[in-house]
């Protein structure tokens, strides 16, 4: 039966999806609101919820987001930055590869908010914590920009492959594969690090949100690295001249790189981040790095 050349049942789901496009609106603003903390938790589950119901249109949510952090006001775009990468970390992958697909990045390279007056709580002026909190909030859209860059280069997301030894996916590529992967996970890498942000900067509770979730991808991008790295060491004996110098390149940005990674976990320890969930950072020792220049030499 149908009316008007539609099927009753392409009006429900039409109905559907704009009762669930209303309801997702309805969300992503609650998530997003001008109160200085973080996303509550429920508003959160519920938008993974609905990124895992195949009636609601990824796109639509993923764009509703981005309407959102266009906002003038530092709180509402930090969280829907926050947001964005809770989904992208704990949400249905449809989500991360709209965003990697879609070319929709955020664009906030240049965001100030001189303006917010309202207090800021524990009798912070808004517009001083505004101006505060303005660089984070541009340097946080890099990292997630990148981070579906990354993806869209892979097509898997370095935060979620497997890690370790046995089945780790960067312990087990091939060296062509792992010269090129590499540098996508460092720019990545490099990114979250460019965050920069000092024990005393995380002074609110939505800052402090956005810095745990940077930290847990920290986490998992520096055991990948360090996978990707042990493979590469693994092989470079066997490399010829061209990949050996590559080889050793990344491996001297990847000591570069420790030194950072280290400087990031000593603020999560600082702010009390259990020190069980900190990696340990134990250097390859320097005679390793003379006898891999020396290997190159003999090419």
């Amino acid at each position: 039966m149908t009316m008007a050349g539609q099927t009753i049942n392409d009006r429900l789901l039409a109905a559907r999806h704009s009762l669930a496009g209303q309801g997702l609106a309805k969300s992503v603003c609650k998530a997003t609101t001008e109160e200085c903390i973080g996303p509550k938790k429920k508003h959160l589950d519920y938008l993974v919820h609905c990124a895992n119901e195949p009636n609601v249109s990824i796109p639509h949510l993923a764009n509703l987001l981005i309407e959102r952090s266009q906002n003038a006001n530092w709180v509402v775009v930090y969280k829907s930055l926050i947001t964005t990468h809770h989904l992208m970390a704990y949400g249905n992958e449809r989500f991360m590869q709209y965003l990697a697909s879609s070319n929709s990045t955020f664009n906030l390279s240049s965001f100030l908010d001189k303006g917010t007056v309202q207090d800021g709580g524990m009798g912070v002026p808004g517009g001083r914590m505004g101006y505060d909190m303005s660089p984070f909030i541009r340097r946080y859209a890099k990292y997630l920009n990148e981070k579906s860059l990354s993806y869209r280069a892979m097509a898997f997301d370095f935060c979620k492959v497997k890690r370790g030894k046995e089945e780790g996916s960067l312990r087990s590529m091939n060296a062509e594969k792992l010269l090129k992967t590499l540098p996508v996970l460092q720019a990545q890498l490099d990114a979250l690090l460019e965050f920069d942000c000092q024990s005393n900067d995380l002074s609110n509770g939505v800052i402090n949100m956005s810095f745990m979730l940077l930290f847990r991808d920290l986490i998992r991008l520096f055991a990948c690295y360090n996978d990707g790295i042990i493979n590469l060491l693994e092989k470079y004996f066997d490399m010829n001249k061209k990949h050996a110098r590559d080889a050793l390149d990344l491996y001297k940005k990847f000591l570069v790189r420790m030194d950072r990674v280290g400087e990031f976990l000593k603020v999560a320890e600082n702010v009390g981040i259990d020190k069980g969930d900190i990696p340990d950072l134990t250097k390859a020792p320097s005679s390793l790095l003379d006898a891999l220049e020396q290997h190159l030499a003999t090419l």
